[in-house]
């Protein structure tokens, strides 16, 4: 084969020879044909003092997390087969829905997504003792995935993990660090991530955030009242009414001069009394013990005279009674309020680390309600979903440009993708999304699954459907699943017969692809693989594809013609920065050199 010539990539984007070549642009003199010189890079950082001490040195670590680290240097050989039948006007829409594995996905997302992703949501499973936890195997081979997920048509079964379990914490981080460090990759420079979890791993989520992103990074923890009151828990002696979110940046210098971290104002705003300094919101001017013991009255625009013991001091009443700060509703009858204006809390500019239910809902509203109208009155048909109010205020919060892509790689019932395109109607914004699920079974004794939904992927789908309808969302959703790659791969040999290696390399090279792969399938996987987007625009004319996508200066075109056409590539007119897909077997040796000399060529 021709020196140019490549094979085309069967694999996602190898992560460790990518921060291997960033480590090489900083330090090139301890980097040699791929390799590390550890001794001379040991003796470097001696003689700077910035060696760390083995005995004083502060470290996080739990059983597994070696094994971590290879999920994240191995490859994924998989793809992401298109779906268009479960989609909403797949051709035109730049929404992404992604059934499978998000290690996986994470992934094959690295090619094109990296660093391009604005901001990230995440509702992990909380490690209660009784949510699933992904069957991560971090030595398998490399079609050993889909055997082992053993995937249904009632869904994928996860494993729990009990709280009996001598490894109980450590499966969770475990799970978990690989996804965070992948999904890091992915973010913009000045990209967010928001997570949100519960009291159970939150002290591990903090310790392992800081390790992913960087102490200096973290840029806020939200404390989320989702209820007011829980029923009484002989086991705790505190109820438990609030869940976390926590909030880290890619790069906090970056991130402040993006402009992000504008407040979504909560509560509504008026101006009742036509102020001129604009809307307004209100809070009591509260009744209490006044730390000076001292009582005042306070006569209202009605007349009626309040005798009640003020918690602030009368002068300080006075002074924002005479700056008309005060206001009595009812006609002048009720309590004294004290005005909150508008621009005073835009002028703020930073969310307040407490977050409450009233401030995303109407009294008799939940996110159990909200998707209980979307999926017509079936109660429950999932599981402590979050309010769409509540992403969108984290969206506005983590984003500044209408044209973001906001992920979640734990996208459950879909509330992410909802609120985006909610958002977007609200604000006339172009925001995308791109969710991942897993199509986890959903249990048989559940209303979902009474309702017909076998797994949580087909729930999130189907929310998205309803919404669109409903709300009428100029909005659609392209769907892809995780599948096998539709090429054939060699077969783990533990022998060292020689004959055998050769005839298994010769059936590799007869026949490169699958016998059951179907054209387009194996076209979204190059597209994949050799960084194009999923959103690329794809055209079928006389056995080429022909791929182009916005915001690449490069074309993509791919034939399985055999044997192949030479007049018809010529008519494609590619450049040397276009690339061109075809079977081996299919081109002279002097085809090759012909070829490569003018585009990029990539054989099966």
């Amino acid at each position: 084969m021709p020196k140019s010539v490549a094979n085309v990539k069967t694999t996602s984007k190898d992560m460790f020879n990518d921060e291997l070549k960033k480590f090489s642009q900083i330090f090139p003199q301890f980097v040699s044909e791929g390799k590390i010189d550890f001794d001379a890079l040991k003796a470097f950082l001696a003689d700077k003092n910035a060696l760390a001490n083995d005995k004083d040195k502060y470290t996080f670590t739990w059983a597994g997390k070696k094994q971590s680290f290879q999920a994240i240097s191995r490859p994924s050989y998989a793809t992401l087969n298109p779906k268009n039948d479960e989609s909403v006007d797949f051709d035109n829409t730049q929404n992404l829905f992604i059934e499978g594995d998000n290690l996986e996905v994470l992934k094959l997302l690295q090619k094109y997504y990296h660093g391009k992703i604005k901001m990230i949501y995440i509702d992990p499973p909380y490690n209660t003792g009784k949510d699933f936890i992904y069957k991560d195997n971090f030595t398998e081979g490399k079609s050993d995935y889909f055997e082992r997920i053993g995937t249904t048509e009632n869904g994928i079964k996860l494993e729990t993990n009990s709280d009996a379990h001598g490894r109980y914490h450590s499966q969770w981080l475990s799970m978990m660090y690989p996804r965070l460090f992948l999904a890091k990759q992915l973010l913009k420079d000045d990209g967010v991530i928001f997570i949100s979890i519960d009291d159970n791993e939150q002290h591990h989520l903090k310790m392992l955030m800081n390790e992913v992103f960087g102490e200096g990074n973290f840029e806020g923890h939200i404390h989320w009242r989702r209820r007011h009151n829980q029923p009484n828990d002989p086991n705790k002696l505190i109820a438990i009414v609030a869940e976390h979110i926590f909030t880290y940046s890619k790069n906090s210098e970056k991130l402040k001069k993006s402009g992000v971290g504008k407040l979504e104002l909560t509560g509504k705003f008026s101006n009742p009394d036509n102020d001129i300094r604009g809307d307004w919101n209100s809070k009591p001017w509260k009744i209490g013990s006044n730390q000076n013991g001292s009582k005042y009255k306070i006569t209202t625009p009605s007349g009626k005279i309040l005798s009640e013991e003020w918690m602030g001091e009368k002068k300080t009443y006075q002074e924002l009674l005479k700056d008309k700060r005060i206001y009595f509703s009812n006609n002048g009858k009720e309590l004294p309020r004290k005005k909150i204006f508008k621009s005073e809390r835009e002028l703020e500019g930073q969310s307040a680390t407490n977050w409450f239910k009233h401030e995303f809902f109407g009294s008799n509203q939940s996110a159990s309600v909200e998707n209980t109208e979307l999926f017509y009155g079936i109660k429950n048909i999932f599981d402590n979903p979050k309010p769409t109010k509540l992403l969108k205020s984290i969206i506005r919060l983590g984003s500044v440009d209408k044209n973001d892509i906001v992920l979640d790689f734990f996208a459950g019932s879909a509330t992410t993708g909802h609120a985006v395109m909610d958002l977007n109607k609200q604000d006339n914004g172009k925001r995308k999304f791109i969710l991942v699920q897993i199509p986890e079974a959903v249990d048989e004794v559940s209303e979902a699954f009474k309702a017909g939904y076998k797994n949580i992927a087909e729930i999130g789908k189907e929310r998205l459907r309803r919404a669109i309808k409903k709300h009428d969302f100029k909005a659609g959703f392209k769907v892809f699943s995780l599948a096998p790659t539709n090429y054939n791969t060699l077969k783990p040999y533990d022998g060292d017969d020689a004959k055998v290696l050769l005839e298994q390399e010769k059936l590799f090279t007869k026949k490169p692809l699958r016998d059951d792969f179907k054209p387009i399938n194996l076209v979204y996987e190059i597209i994949l693989k050799q960084g194009f987007s999923l959103n690329a625009n794809i055209q079928h004319k006389d056995d080429f594809y022909l791929i182009e996508d916005a915001e690449l200066d490069r074309k993509l075109a791919i034939t399985l013609q055999n044997p192949i056409n030479t007049e018809q590539i010529e008519a494609l007119k590619l450049t040397t920065d276009d690339i061109l897909v075809c079977l081996d077997s299919t081109l002279t040796d002097t085809q090759k050199v012909n070829f490569s000399r003018n585009f990029n060529l990539r054989v099966i």
